[in-house]
């Protein structure tokens, strides 16, 4: 059982009897820890990706500077003096086939690190499907698309470098909102670090859980949802001296416009966002250089303002 506080917990295998409480969580917390997702992510698969994460972040930088940025951050980025402990690998559309093999082939994957990284893709882009549909039927609605066909999907593998006690206090990756639809996040098994922050502006520590996923909702969510649902800030902060790994996937938007549901829009709810899509929204975020979701007030309609 979750401590108390924690974030909640969504049984996969327990709809619709759980399809209040998805609702619940996406509305409170805007994440929720996913349990029995193993017809579709396995604990061996999980395993399995972790350590070829493991091994390319073992790689020669000169080699890993090879995974080339599609878009900014999209790539391979460094350990910096700004932010010395972070690390990180990637590629922009996992859901392209063609860039994962670039991925695989710009790091000199072996054909069984190629093997677990397209098996690892295929399943956590079904689990999006499964999730999104989840959503979808929880919403009560009936004709929404539940598909992600051409949805940009980001792929980013982190590896946080806390090695020494000096560390312990120190921020790994600052407080964000994550500007997609979802993600689904493989953390670390054995080291903890990643914080969300409730509603009353407290962080709180999500602790290791093996073989279970961390979902978020992003920015894209709340558009979709006509603010119904919450856009969840979350970091990474160094809380031991261990080194510490994670999978981020990221479904990102769908290749036309965002904007809120129709069947959540009515007159005690009126339209809160106009149209934008997804590139035109990270755009925005990072002309404003704000990461935090505040970016979204610029998509208010007038009515909201």
């Amino acid at each position: 059982m979750a401590a108390k506080g924690s974030i909640p917990e969504i049984d996969l295998h327990d709809f619709p009897n759980q399809s209040s409480k998805l609702i619940a969580a996406c509305e409170e917390w805007g994440c929720f820890r996913l349990l029995n997702h193993h017809d579709v992510l396995p604990a061996t698969l999980m395993s399995e990706m972790k350590a070829v994460v493991t091994s390319l972040f073992d790689l020669p930088v000169d080699i890993k500077r090879r995974n080339l940025h599609v878009i900014t951050g999209s790539g391979y980025v460094a350990p910096t003096t700004a932010n010395p402990l972070h690390e990180t690998l990637g590629l922009y559309d996992m859901a392209s086939r063609s860039d994962v093999d670039d991925f695989c082939s710009q790091l000199g994957a072996s054909l069984h690190q190629r093997k677990t990284i397209i098996r690892y893709v295929e399943a956590v882009l079904e689990l999006f499907v499964r999730i999104r549909k989840k959503l979808v039927e929880a919403l009560g609605m009936k004709s929404e698309n539940i598909g992600i066909e051409n949805w940009p999907c980001q792929f980013r593998l982190n590896k946080y470098h806390f090695i020494t006690p000096e560390d312990v206090g120190s921020i790994g990756v600052g407080t964000h909102t994550d500007s997609g639809f979802l993600t689904i996040l493989q953390d670390d098994d054995g080291v903890g670090g990643l914080e969300v922050m409730n509603k009353s502006g407290d962080f709180i520590p999500v602790d290791p859980w093996p073989n279970t996923v961390i979902v978020n909702l992003g920015d894209m969510a709340t558009v979709w949802s006509n603010g119904r649902f919450c856009n969840v800030k979350h970091r990474v902060r160094c809380r031991e001296t261990k080194m510490r790994l994670s999978i981020a996937s990221f479904l990102l938007g769908p290749p036309g416009t965002v904007e809120p549901l129709p069947e959540l829009v009515d007159d005690d709810h009126p339209r809160m966002f106009v149209p934008i899509t997804f590139q035109d929204y990270r755009n925005l975020r990072f002309s404003k250089n704000i990461h935090t979701g505040e970016t979204l007030e610029l998509l208010y309609t007038q009515k909201n303002k």
